[in-house]
């Protein structure tokens, strides 16, 4: 007797392309327009004992030829809406990316094994999976660090902590995007198929020291907060669904 397909979840994602970013007073997403501000960040940075001070600039699309500090993270704009990490619904901004660059305030690269300072065209590898394209909107978020604390571990985790608020505060408005006026939607499913042959992807990833740790199944899409370090959790293996793949389980903070 044949087996069917067994369905164990289902994940949508909906997609919210962005034409336009704009910094302002305070943080809206309409009509294919996201404003961001920076209001926050002042009382941020006086509860930080490693952070000196955050600049955010946004770089318009094929504007590639500038100077950028050591790349930190490329992060994209998703959020959960129903259901958790690989189930339910996502909502996802397209056009645009985060780039989290930083240096220290006595000049020193943030780094630990070697930085990415230079010509952005000539530093971040444009147009592929997970990084932005020619035609994408950065939104560069520069942290310079207390002096000294360029290879600090818990400096390091700090400024993607702080990152991930300003980040969280575009999440929280994209949370409430009609879910009818998306601009793509897609379904992805985990299955089970009898008498069908298993498949197991191997992903190695970092786990060592300041500048090389992933996090595991943050509460956000690509998230930082609610997240697990690979270090902290002993490099051990780690099983994720297809779905829980898709949806940003996996924080490469590299």
């Amino acid at each position: 007797m044949k087996k069917e397909e067994k369905l164990l979840r289902r994940l949508v994602i909906k997609t919210y392309h962005i034409e336009d970013v704009e910094l302002v007073d305070q943080v809206s997403i309409e009509n294919n327009r996201l404003r961001i501000s920076m209001q926050s960040f002042d009382k941020l940075i006086t509860k930080s004992q490693q952070i000196q001070k955050i600049e955010v600039e946004i770089i318009p699309p094929n504007d590639h030829n500038r100077w950028t500090n050591s790349i930190m993270d490329i992060i994209p704009i998703s959020t959960k809406v129903l259901g958790k990490l690989g189930e339910g619904i996502t909502h996802t901004l397209t056009g645009v990316y985060i780039m989290l660059t930083g240096i220290d305030e006595a000049g020193n690269q943030v780094a630990e094994f070697g930085s990415s300072e230079g010509i952005l065209k000539e530093q971040l590898y444009l147009n592929r999976a997970g990084t932005p394209a020619d035609e994408d909107y950065i939104i560069a978020v520069n942290v310079t660090l207390k002096e000294g604390q360029g290879t600090n571990r818990a400096a390091i985790i700090e400024a993607h902590r702080i990152c991930d608020l300003f980040v969280q505060e575009i999440r929280d408005k994209l949370k409430k995007a009609d879910g009818r006026s998306f601009t793509e939607k897609h379904e992805f499913y985990d299955k089970i198929r009898p008498n069908k042959k298993k498949v197991a992807i191997i992903k190695q990833v970092a786990g060592q020291g300041a500048m090389y740790d992933n996090q595991m199944l943050p509460l956000e899409p690509s998230g930082f907060t609610g997240g697990r370090s690979i270090i902290d959790l002993g490099n051990v293996p780690i099983i994720l669904t297809p779905n829980e793949y898709r949806d940003g389980a996996l924080r490469a903070m590299t």
